[in-house]
């Protein structure tokens, strides 16, 4: 558009009349043809300046469809975009709720925190902003390119010679940033972990005047991530001036090489301003590739970490033909059952069958492997030798689902989500009001949830904040209760209380554990008494097995932890 426009200004196409190019075709020449006539009759019948407008109107008109699919393409990227990130948090949240406890005991909750929040962010701003850049300006540049070897072939070659040099300092800064960015992002997940762990205990770290250790901790971990930042930026920063000096070179290059071909007469002087004005578009495509380059660096890292977690094996899961588990009917056996975290076995040989309706209780000292066995019946973990069956069925080939949803739990730590009463104790089963109700009731929480503004529907705040140990106990139960499961793992639910929340719990304990089969873990003789059979661990060895009675008249372990009162 503005060739011919300059000629005319320059007087270098007076009289001049392109031909109208007839028939409609769709194609570049035609249209390229179609502007020149228009453009020749207005300069030759109208005039100059009526030329000039015709050009401005035709410029005016092209960048507003430019905008407008600019604008457009820009709503299908967003899009892009945000189905992208929805997908990549998904997946980290379903391979997190899937995971085993083992692979929690490997991770540290900061640095998943991270992955799942500011790594997730780094790949929208870095990869994806990166890939708009991709999928756009280098088309840009090619097009530009090719109309710049339309119009001269040995200038523009002459200029390319320049582009490597600039591609080889972008690669060594992207290089460089790559290194930081997994150092940076580790620090952050430690910075992360230590705020999670001091607030989570505040308490702990007030009463014991750590407040000033914790602070000076928090200081340094902060110092040297705003360093390792600080230093990443600087270097990211580093490839947009470096990408413009070299562009300013080489259209100094054009202006020299291009205006010695103009004064040779080799070309004409309004092409040669026109290809200064194409040849200067190339510059911010080129500049946004090159800042790109280097910004995905820091994306790729975020990705890698991302990809990394899912990518791990999830250990426990389904067998490839799972078997239903319609009904519990008959017993719970563990055979010659071996089990260890790292090297040294935390449960030996253990033996036991727990028939249906019976309550056993596990003791021993603490480490003996209590706990052990009873994560080993939901299958929080695999058996590592022998087998632990239900209905003389592996629970290995038993379907997950199936397998947990036969399963009460009840632990010491009572698990409160930030949500309503209903919500924790319906745990994401249809609510029913009557079973509801009637699980508060049981479980002996009634009193305290109708005390709450909003009873039911009242928010419990993080962690259940709003409720003491014995409440948040109760309401455990009555989760339990809710669900109405036929096995129970009671894992020392009562032992972090005092003594009349205890009174409360063990009454609401003692309605859950009717006709069901129950694995009780405890020290407190009040909730192992009446037990079925009684199981004595030490060192991950059955030492012996019976019943109250039968364990106090043996006068052995059993009698020595009641007298020691490790069993109260």
């Amino acid at each position: 558009m503005l060739i011919p426009l300059l000629d005319v200004l320059f007087n270098n196409n007076a009289g001049q009349a392109t031909a109208h190019p007839g028939g409609f075709e769709f194609s570049l020449g035609y249209f390229r043809q179609l502007f020149s006539y228009y453009f020749d009759y207005f300069s030759n019948e109208r005039g100059k300046w009526f030329a000039l407008l015709y050009v401005c109107i035709i410029i005016m008109l092209a960048t507003l469809l430019a905008n407008f699919f600019r604008y457009m393409a820009t709503r299908v990227l967003v899009r892009l975009r945000m189905i992208m990130l929805e997908r990549i948090r998904l997946r980290l949240f379903n391979q997190f709720s899937n995971q085993s406890l083992e692979f929690y005991n490997n991770q540290k909750k900061g640095e998943l925190l991270t992955v799942i929040t500011h790594d997730v962010q780094e790949i929208e701003h870095s990869i994806i902003n990166a890939f708009q850049v991709f999928l756009r300006d280098p088309f840009v540049i090619i097009a530009y390119f090719i109309t710049l070897f339309y119009w001269s072939h040995s200038l523009t070659l002459f200029t390319l010679l320049f582009f490597p040099i600039s591609g080889i300092v972008i690669a060594v800064i992207s290089r460089q940033l790559k290194k930081k960015g997994y150092f940076n992002q580790d620090l952050l997940s430690q910075i992360l972990q230590s705020v999670d762990q001091t607030i989570s205990g505040i308490k702990i770290v007030q009463a014991f005047g750590a407040r000033k250790f914790f602070q000076k901790q928090f200081a340094s971990l902060n110092r040297s991530f705003s360093k390792s930042s600080k230093s990443m930026f600087n270097q990211k920063e580093l490839a947009s001036p470096i990408s413009e000096l070299f562009g300013v070179l080489i259209i100094v290059t054009v202006v020299l090489y291009g205006g010695k071909l103009v004064l040779d007469g080799d070309m004409k002087s309004s092409v040669f301003i026109t290809y200064l004005a194409l040849y200067s578009q190339i510059l911010q495509p080129a500049k946004n590739i090159s800042t790109a380059i280097t910004t995905l660096q820091k994306g790729v890292v975020s990705a890698d970490r991302v990809y990394g977690l899912l990518d791990t094996p999830i250990a426990i899961r389904n067998a490839p033909s799972s078997l239903k588990l319609e009904n519990f009917e008959h017993e719970l056996s563990f055979n010659n059952v071996t089990f260890s975290y790292n090297q040294e076995p935390v449960l030996k040989n253990i033996n036991f069958k727990i028939q249906k309706g019976k309550m056993i209780a596990l003791v021993g000292h603490s480490g003996s492997g209590k706990s052990t066995i009873g994560d080993l019946v939901p299958r929080f973990y695999d058996v590592q030798e022998g087998s632990f069956t239900i209905d003389g069925k592996d629970v290995k080939k038993i379907n997950l689902d199936d397998l947990r949803n036969k399963i009460g739990i009840v632990t010491q730590e009572a698990i409160i989500f930030n949500d309503t009463v209903t919500a924790n104790i319906t745990m994401g089963q249809p609510v029913d009001q009557e079973n509801l109700k009637r699980a508060a009731d049981t479980a002996n929480a009634t009193e305290f949830i109708n005390n709450l503004e909003k009873g039911f529907d009242t928010p419990l705040g993080d962690r259940g904040s709003r409720l003491s140990g014995g409440q948040k106990q109760r309401l455990a139960i009555a989760r339990a209760i809710y669900k109405n499961p036929p096995i129970l793992i009671l894992d020392e639910a009562t032992s972090a209380l005092d003594t009349e929340s205890e009174k409360l719990v063990q009454d609401a304990l003692d309605k859950l554990m009717q006709n069901r089969t129950s694995v009780v873990i405890a020290h407190r003789l009040s909730t192992v008494r009446h037990a079925d059979e009684i199981i004595v661990l030490k060192q991950g060895e059955i030492v012996e097995r019976g019943t109250h009675e039968e364990l106090m008249n043996k006068d052995g372990f059993y009698r020595k932890l009641v007298d020691m009162q490790e069993v109260k």
